[in-house]
Parts: C-alpha cells; structure tokens; sequence
C-alpha cells in the first residue's frame, strides 16, 4: 500500500485531519445513545454531506471568494487538481526509471495523488448534492462536459504510470428483473445516478 502523504491543509470538517478525511474516509455516521430512535443516515449520505461541506468550505476561502452560483467546471477541475495534494497513490512522472512498473523494486521521488477511482466517487456524490440543494441539472458544474474530459485523462494518464491497464466493465443486457432493481435503489449502476459508490478504484 502507498504511504499516505504529510501535506496537510485547513480541515472544514471540524479539525480532524485534511481534506483527504472527507474524501477518502467512509466513516459511519455518529448517533445518540443505545436508547435514541432517530433513523441515521447511510454511510454513503453522511460522506455526501462530508463532501458537500467540504467543498462549499472550498470555495470561500477560494481567491476570490466564490459562491455556489459562481462555481463552473473549471473551479470543479481546479478544486479536484488542489486535492492532490493529500492523495495517497503513487503516480510515476516520465521520466521516473518505474514509469509504467506496477510493482516498482524500491520508493522513488515521485508524487503521491489521489486515486482516479476516488476522483470519480467524490464527483459522484457532490454532483447528487449540488441538486438536493436546490441547483438545477443543466447548471450542475459537477456534470460539466469539462469535468467528465478531465476525469477520463487522469484515469487513462495515472493507469499508463503505474502500468495497470484500465479494464471497463461490460455492462450486461438490460431485463425486467435488473430495471426493478436499478430503479428502487439497486448497485448496479450507481455513478449514472450520481452515487459514484461503486466507481471507487484505488488502483489509479
């Protein structure tokens, strides 16, 4: 396993650790007591929550300051790039005698990232927030044609540096059995409604 990265930036989530806490953990959420009976929320809701906070907390001690309203694919990109910073997968640079290893003999210099397949879970998440909190389809940045481009480069360029080829899963042919199932909640294609849960790959 890739050792974790030291950098470590202002935490918006109460001081527990970098943004890397929001972004990689998938920690339950913390209730009452034994006897409280209030319904908790998913593990998959209370990291949604995590990550919107978080990147609400981006923007304004972004310079400039930016509303939500102000937010484009580029800020999304750019907010994504300042992520990498705390990720924890090794990426080989060109010119690093391990570009292209998967299992390189000895540590080399090279910088430590976030992984493709957190990248795409985290945009999963924060595009399905942007509309529960009141932003429209059309204007979601999360799903800019830009962010989905840039996305696609860092799957195929991180893949290629640490030489473990991207295999897509063949989807299987619709049937009535699997329509029930997707349309009441089911995992089989959760980052075409936003989840991205089932996208996580820490191989990129």
């Amino acid at each position: 396993m890739d050792s974790e990265s030291g950098a470590r930036g202002p935490d918006p989530n109460g001081g527990e650790g970098p943004y890397s806490t929001a972004i990689n953990s998938g920690g339950a959420f913390e209730g009452g007591g034994c006897g409280s009976t209030a319904v908790l929320p998913s593990r998959y809701e209370s990291q949604k929550r995590r990550d919107w906070k978080t990147f609400l907390q981006y923007l304004k001690q972004h310079k400039p300051p930016l509303t939500l309203t102000q937010c484009s694919g580029a800020h999304v990109i750019e907010f994504l790039k300042y992520l990498d910073q705390f990720g924890k997968t090794k990426v080989h640079v060109t010119g690093c005698p391990y570009f292209g290893q998967p299992n390189p003999p000895e540590p080399c210099a090279c910088p430590l990232k976030q992984a493709w397949g957190s990248l795409d879970a985290l945009m999963g998440r924060l595009r399905a927030a942007y509309e529960e909190n009141g932003g429209r389809l059309e204007s979601n940045p999360f799903g800019a044609k830009a962010v989905r481009i840039y996305l696609r480069e860092v799957r195929e360029g991180r893949a290629k540096a640490r030489g473990i080829p991207y295999e897509k899963k063949k989807r299987k042919r619709s049937t009535g059995a699997a329509f029930t199932v997707s349309m009441t909640g089911g995992v089989s294609s959760t980052s075409d409604v936003g989840g991205g849960v089932g996208s996580v790959d820490g191989n990129f």
